[in-house]
């Protein structure tokens, strides 16, 4: 398929989000669901909107997008035949492997020694940057929204005003004063 074709973005970010699932594993979206395994229970990286991150310019890895997942397909081809496996042809090769051969393909592409390690890790990185802060969406509305990584983490919920105020302190006490010149809304004058 040429690249800018609806049929390659589709497969292209069918390819991503299996990368993403398998990085941080999630629940099915729907039944026919073919991207994420469905390998975990509440919301993975997908869910936690990783593709949406990665496709955020400020990545600086949206142009390479389609080589990511080109070179990943090649490499799912390559176990798949190296394992005498069968792919799915409706679906992209990466996405047509089992979860535990999608996992054990990532292993060995992040693996010390591998000539393509610091891509792969790059990618991944961004994969648990969705999920562990939501890095492209503002805190207050991924904590409204129920993002998956947050809300499995724990991170605490803002104030009416949208502010965050710790009633305890993380050492049991309280470590300073403000500075007189702090203004209402928390910033140094």
């Amino acid at each position: 398929m040429a690249a800018g074709t609806p049929e390659a973005e589709d497969d292209r970010t069918i390819t991503l989000e299996a990368f993403a699932d398998t990085i941080i594993p999630g629940e099915k979206r729907s039944p026919g669901d073919r991207s994420v395994a469905g390998a975990a229970p509440d919301g993975g990286a997908v869910a936690a909107g990783a593709i949406e991150l990665l496709e955020t310019s400020a990545t600086g890895l949206t142009d390479g997008l389609d080589n990511f997942a080109g070179d990943l397909d090649a490499h799912a081809r390559a176990y798949a035949d190296q394992h005498a496996l069968v792919l799915d042809d409706s679906l992209p090769p990466f996405a047509a492997l089992p979860f535990t051969d999608r996992t054990a393909l990532v292993r060995a592409l992040t693996a010390p020694g591998h000539p393509e390690k610091v891509f792969w890790v790059m990618l991944s990185l961004f994969c648990n940057m969705a999920y562990d802060s939501a890095a492209h969406l503002h805190t207050a509305d991924a904590i409204a929204a129920g993002h998956p990584g947050l809300t499995a983490m724990g991170f605490a919920v803002p104030d009416a005003d949208g502010l965050w105020r710790f009633t305890e302190h993380s050492y049991g006490r309280k470590l300073a004063d403000l500075h007189p010149d702090t203004t209402p809304s928390g910033s140094p004058a």
